[in-house]
């Protein structure tokens, strides 16, 4: 009998069923110790998890009623500055890693610079972004969400290209193949499993800069802008409802690259 209830670590459904209830049990301790905190605390800035519930789903059937705008327009203006950084930042910092990844006497010229840029956190960028009369409003949160995503997607990619086998490009150099076949047939495709983890990753850095790009840019009137007008009126459960719906997002986005990731690396025989 004990051994219908062993586990296996082999067994998909119990893998699966597992997951489900780590997730659960998570969540409910989670949930539980905010409900303690929001009762013992003397703080109004603390609403309960069902304040923040019923907040939400007032905000999703009936948008915000101090604009008038649905939560769809919030999250449209966010989604779009989001997705302009992360294509930005995508099409650079991959091209730029493989690049730098490649040709060792560039990766040492750039290194210096990038050690000096990379750990200057994004937000920090928001004023000098958004105040620019060249960029304004138009691109400048999309350009902190840009430097959010940039160095976790560069760097994975150098890191990627260095960890290659050297014994492949040797085969490959031994078989004819010149830099450019080398570049395009050996070192891009081995790299990929490692862009994608740095995208994964650039993704929730790029969810954590879109929310306070916003706040210094209050006419995209984004999710940013929605949390900063609640918190000023004293709305504490929509700000807390606002905070829960960029958590969604977030992880849905990540869990989508992850799942690729997942998926290429398995195909690639990385795992």
């Amino acid at each position: 009998m004990t051994a219908l209830f062993k586990y296996d670590e082999n067994n998909k459904i119990q893998r699966w069923i597992r997951s489900i209830l780590i997730v659960i049990a998570s969540l409910t301790i989670f949930v539980a110790i905010w409900w303690f905190l929001s009762l013992t605390l003397n703080f109004n800035t603390v609403p309960t998890p069902g304040e923040t519930f019923d907040a939400l789903i007032s905000f999703i059937q009936n948008g915000d009623p101090e604009t008038g705008r649905s939560a769809w327009d919030y999250l449209e203006s966010s989604l779009s500055t989001f997705v302009k950084g992360f294509l930005l930042a995508a099409i650079v910092a991959v091209p730029f890693g493989l690049l730098l990844g490649f040709v060792k006497p560039l990766r040492e010229l750039a290194s210096p610079m990038i050690e000096v840029l990379r750990p200057i956190a994004p937000i920090a960028w928001a004023p000098i972004f958004i105040y620019t009369p060249a960029l304004s409003y138009a691109w400048g949160p999309a350009l902190v969400v840009f430097m959010g995503i940039f160095f976790p997607v560069l760097t994975n990619t150098m890191f990627g290209v260095t960890r290659i086998d050297s014994g492949w490009i040797d085969a490959s150099k031994t078989l004819g193949a010149n830099s450019t076949q080398i570049f395009t047939k050996v070192v891009f495709p081995a790299s990929v499993p490692y862009i994608l983890n740095g995208i994964k990753v650039g993704l929730g850095v790029g969810w954590m800069c879109i929310v306070a790009a916003e706040l210094y840019a209050p006419p995209l009137g984004g999710i940013g802008f929605f949390l900063t007008t609640c918190a000023t009126n004293g709305q504490w459960p929509s700000v807390y409802a606002g905070l829960i719906i960029i958590a969604i997002l977030g992880l849905l986005t990540t869990g989508l690259a992850e799942q690729i990731s997942k998926r290429v690396s398995k195909r690639m025989g990385m795992e």
